[in-house]
């Protein structure tokens, strides 16, 4: 039937919304295992969609065949089901070599999850190895992008201000903006929305469950217990804080000052700043 986007910068609540989801859909009596998340929401960029396509071994593709092939990869996966498919990217939308990131034949739509620059910087950080004088630079690069791995293909991102214009002003496409901080404050008011989106009947008991069963204490207790298979090597933890403002006991006055002055515009336009240009959180 066609894609549904799970769509974020890195850091910013994918994994979060995935694992709402899981346990919405799923509905089990106990909490959905991180490490099956993948079965319920392909990332788009998994290798093995572009061998299939390319019929070449991923040692084989250089990045422009793998920009090449990704629209045939998108098209795939959505005919591999009659239903709606969630998959995962941190893909900006837009061209690469006049090669769309994302296929609008392959697309039934999007969800797009927003968080904090400030916050993300240091998630970030953390999660591809770097300082934060040089998070803080890719996020600000029009030319940022996650790099092939032996297992994924690269992602474009672009600038995080770039990154979000570019799902939440999408044009044509049916889609919801969330916050990660009212996910944070508001959860219920927050994923009711999405389930809102989805046209999915309401049930209280059930989106109060899958809130429970995708909370961070939840799912940073899984990974000390089994680990995560979607960490990345260059750090300690996936689940590693997942607060709002943890930002002010890691960052410098002219670290975030930086960010800020980067990225204004959408923070003004998302509530990040007050009227002071203050970070709100």
């Amino acid at each position: 039937m066609g894609i549904l986007w799970l769509a974020s910068y890195p850091k910013s609540g994918n994994t979060w919304t995935r694992a709402f989801l899981a346990n919405l859909f799923m509905n089990q009596p106990q909490p959905v295992a991180i490490n099956k998340l993948t079965n319920f929401a392909y990332a788009e960029y998994r290798l093995e969609f572009y061998e299939q396509v390319t019929r070449k071994k991923r040692d084989q593709l250089t990045d422009e065949e793998l920009n090449q092939a990704r629209p045939a990869v998108q098209q795939l996966i959505a005919a591999s089901s009659p239903n709606t498919i969630f998959v995962k990217t941190h893909s900006a939308m837009g061209f690469t070599n006049d090669v769309p990131t994302i296929e609008p034949s392959a697309t039934e739509g999007g969800i797009y999850i927003v968080r904090n620059p400030l916050d993300v910087c240091v998630s970030y950080a953390h999660h591809v190895g770097v300082d934060y004088d040089q998070a803080i630079s890719a996020m600000g690069s029009s030319d940022n992008q996650l790099s092939t791995t032996d297992t994924l293909a690269f992602n474009v991102l672009g600038s995080w201000s770039d990154h979000v214009k570019s799902w939440a002003d999408a044009e044509g496409m049916n889609r919801v903006v969330l916050r990660y901080e009212d996910m944070h404050r508001q959860p219920a008011k927050a994923f009711g929305k999405l389930v809102k989106f989805l046209q999915l009947p309401k049930n209280q008991d059930r989106l109060e469950r899958a809130i429970r069963f995708s909370s961070f204490k939840e799912l940073s207790g899984q990974e000390s217990q089994s680990g995560f298979i979607e960490k990345s090597k260059k750090a300690d933890k996936f689940f590693r804080q997942g607060k709002m403002g943890g930002w002010r006991d890691e960052l410098s006055d002219a670290q975030a000052a930086k960010l800020i002055e980067d990225h204004r515009e959408v923070m003004e336009r998302f509530d990040y700043l007050n009227a002071s240009g203050e970070p709100r959180f």
